[in-house]
C-alpha cells in the first residue's frame, strides 16, 4: 500500500487560531491534543497569495521536500511558532519504499532541521518525523513511536485527511470502530479483548 503525507502537524489551539479565517484549512484530530493541516495547492496559494511550487527532482537531503517551502509560507509559520513548535512533514511511501523529511520551527525561527531520510535504517526514534514529533511535546505511549502514538498512520493521504477532517472523526476512530465490531462479534456475555499497539505502520 502506499502512504503520501504533506502536513503541518501543531497543538490543535494553536492551529484552530491560526487558521479560523480560512477558507481551505482543514484540521484532522490527533491524540495528545495535536491536529494535522493537510497542505493543499489551494491551502498554499491563499496562505500566501501565489500557487505553490514543488521540486523537479526527487527529494534528497539537499533538497528535502517535494513542496517548495517559499520564503512567504516559511516565514507565515514561522510567525505561527512564536505561539508553540510547528512541523511540516512530507513522507512518500510504496511498495515499503519511499522518504519521510521533516522540519520544525519554535519562537519564529527554525529550531531543528529540515531532516530528510530515504533509507530508514536508523533506530526509530531518529527518523525525521518521529523526532519532529518529539519536538513538538509528543510523550510515548502505547504505540510503537511517536508517529503511531499521535495517529498519523490512520490516512493515508491528504484526500483522506481532509475526509478525517471535515467528518470531524477522532484519533481513534478506527480503533472505537475495531472495538465495536469485536463487542459484536462476542456476544452478550464474552468480554472483548482491547485492541494493542500497532506492530509497525507498514510503509517502511
Amino acid at each position: 500500500m502506499s502512504y503520501q503525507l504533506s502536513a503541518v502537524v501543531a497543538d490543535v489551539e494553536l492551529l484552530r487560531e491560526q487558521t479560523a479565517d480560512l477558507d481551505h484549512a482543514v484540521l484532522a484530530a490527533l491524540r495528545q491534543d495535536f491536529a494535522l493541516l493537510p497542505v493543499t495547492p489551494q491551502l498554499v496559494a491563499e496562505l500566501t497569495g501565489e500557487p505553490p511550487d514543488f521540486a523537479a527532482e526527487e527529494p534528497c537531503a539537499v533538497r528535502p521536500f517535494r513542496l517548495v517551502l517559499s520564503p512567504p509560507l516559511a516565514g507565515l509559520l514561522a510567525r505561527w511558532s512564536k505561539r508553540g513548535p510547528v512541523a511540516y512533514l512530507e513522507a512518500e511511501f510504496a511498495g515499503g519504499l519511499g522518504h519521510q523529511a521533516a522540519v520544525v520551527w519554535l519562537d519564529g525561527d527554525v529550531s531543528w532541521g529540515p531532516r530528510f531520510d530515504g533509507a530508514l535504517d536508523r533506530p526509530r526514534a531518529q527518523w525525521p518525523i518521529n523526532t519532529a514529533l518529539a519536538r513538538l511535546g509528543a510523550e510515548p505511549g502505547a504505540w510503537i513511536d511517536p508517529f503511531a502514538e499521535l495517529g498519523l498512520h490512520l490516512e493515508r493521504d491528504t484526500a483522506g485527511w481532509l475526509a478525517h477532517g471535515r467528518r470531524g472523526l477522532s484519533a481513534d476512530y478506527w480503533d472505537e470502530l475495531a472495538e465495536e465490531w469485536e463487542l459484536r462479534q462476542s456476544g452478550p456475555h464474552q468480554q472483548p479483548p482491547r485492541p494493542g499497539p500497532v506492530g509497525d505502520w507498514g510503509i517502511a
